[in-house]
């Protein structure tokens, strides 16, 4: 065929073939090469790796007068360089000599030069890891995988922990950044589904555990405290050389392709909540953990027992509850039930929520949101938190700041629009008010929105009294329940007959 060499065995085909008594086009045919080739070989019948190597050039070198005074000096000094950027560097030195169509030729010229002139290369060296000895962690963006809730789009990383011997891996969806919470939320996680504990943790050069942290001592201590608990060496790779997390880095990619192939054959990338996607989350590293059971058993002997409880996997902060109902966490502002008003709360932060704490008590958990660098400042707004203070006073929601996050649905926005339209502003408030207050005092928030958009449609204002006999009902009567005294002789029947020996002594 053009283009490709003739090779000893075709040629020893054609030759039996031709001894067997073949014509030069069936034998020629038979050894996978033309008719004329065939007459060719027959005139000199010499094996193509017994002829001598050409020494001559069937065409002239474009570079003959330029490559040792100008192209190997450009290499030497920057090793690196593209050859479409030394070809610019031509045409602008000799403009209209050198065109596009000796790029290939530069190109084999440059890599020639490389292999034998060129300074020594970087290697990688393969690893062996023994059993228990290493594991690796890492994010990797899934944003790509197009997933969204309820809906939304839902840009997020993935945490990646990755045991190097056997291939169990553990996965998480991760709301914020490479933060210092979501890495050990994550392989605290990770370590308790293994049910141990392997010597060394390693990562790339993560701001999670290093280089956002050498200015916040308390977290820095924080990670090296979780390491010994766990007993853990904590190991990170050089400074660029990614290929050093190998293990973990190479998985990348077979991850998000199978991920993305799992989210087609589920026929949906829609999840209810990110709790729903956690879950998808498991269930697919735990059919991928089934392929490598076998490997699995050998390195958990290996590994060191865990500790007897965990620890904390969670960054702290605190925080006063101001006299708007509102505290202040990582550049976020979010509202709070009025009754801690003028508090001071120990807030645990997790990656996707806060706890709160007054003194050693729980008092409330919040979904938590991140605030980007150079973004929009960002408020969590939870009408539940006001609305009670709001009854006392409706004609505050007139111009509150937080008017616009007071409409939890659509349901409700278009509520107030009829509403503000066709009564005065102060009945108008009264009335939405209330319904806000129905809503979160029988968390019917749903059903309301159904029963708004029905009345909003039939082209009626919203009424209170109405939404309330049709979200929550009274009982008609109170029903009257009589429960009987039962008889004491009754627990008689529950005991055997006695007999009774009467006492001898006066």
């Amino acid at each position: 065929m053009p283009g490709l060499h003739v090779t000893d065995r075709q040629v020893r085909r054609f030759m039996t073939s031709r001894r067997e008594g073949h014509t030069q086009a069936v034998a020629a045919a038979q050894a996978g090469f033309s008719e004329r080739t065939g007459r060719r070989i027959e005139a000199g019948p010499t094996l193509p790796s017994q002829k001598p190597p050409r020494t001559y050039r069937t065409r002239a070198d474009p570079f003959a007068d330029v490559w040792r005074e100008e192209l190997v000096p450009l290499l030497e000094a920057v090793p690196h360089i593209r050859a479409t950027s030394l070809l610019e560097e031509l045409d602008r030195r000799h403009p209209g000599r050198f065109g596009e169509g000796v790029l290939r030729s530069l190109q084999r010229r440059v890599a020639h030069w490389r292999a034998t002139e060129g300074p020594e290369r970087e290697l990688i060296f393969r690893q062996e890891h023994p059993p228990g000895r290493q594991a690796l962690s890492d994010f990797t963006d899934g944003s790509k995988l197009g997933v969204t809730l309820a809906g939304r789009p839902f840009p997020h990383l993935l945490y990646h922990f990755w045991l190097a011997y056997s291939g169990w891996r553990s996965l998480k969806a991760i709301c914020g950044g490479e933060s210092f919470t979501a890495l050990t939320e994550g392989l605290q996680d990770a370590l308790w589904q293994l049910g141990g504990v392997p010597r060394e943790h390693r990562t790339d050069r993560l701001s999670a555990a290093y280089r956002n942290l050498a200015t916040r001592d308390d977290e820095a201590e924080a990670y090296a405290a979780f390491c010994r608990h766990y007993g853990l060496e904590p190991t990170r790779n050089n400074a660029g050389l990614a290929h050093e997390n190998g293990s973990v880095e190479a998985a990348h990619g077979h991850l998000k392709l199978g991920l993305s192939e799992a989210l087609e054959l589920r026929g949906s990338k829609d999840f209810a909540d990110l709790a729903a996607y956690q879950a998808f989350l498991q269930d697919y590293a735990l059919r991928r953990n089934a392929a490598v059971r076998d490997a699995l058993a050998v390195e958990r002997t290996a590994l060191a027992p865990l500790p007897t409880y965990r620890t904390s996997d969670y960054s702290v902060a605190s925080a006063g509850v101001t006299r708007f109902g509102t505290i202040s966490v990582r550049n976020v502002l979010y509202t709070v039930p009025s009754r801690l008003v003028g508090c001071r709360l120990t807030v645990h932060v997790y990656d996707d929520r806060l706890v709160c704490h007054l003194g050693l008590t729980p008092v409330l958990t919040l979904a938590r949101r991140h605030f980007k660098r150079g973004g929009p400042l960002l408020r969590v707004v939870d009408y539940r938190h006001l609305v009670h203070a709001l009854v006392r006073k409706p004609q505050a929601f007139r111009h509150p700041v937080f008017r616009e996050d007071l409409f939890p649905r659509t349901a409700f926005r278009r509520a107030w629009d009829v509403l503000d339209a066709g009564l005065d502003l102060r009945q108008a408030c009264r009335v939405y008010v209330g319904l806000l207050h129905l809503a979160a005092t029988h968390a019917c928030e749903g059903q309301l929105a159904d029963h708004l958009d029905a009345v909003i449609d039939a082209g009626r204002l919203p009424d209170l009294d109405t939404a309330r006999a049709a979200v929550a009902p009274r009982a008609s009567s109170t029903p009257l329940v009589h429960v009987s005294a039962p008889d004491p002789t009754a627990y008689d029947r529950l005991l055997p007959s006695l007999s009774v020996t009467p006492d001898p002594t006066p």
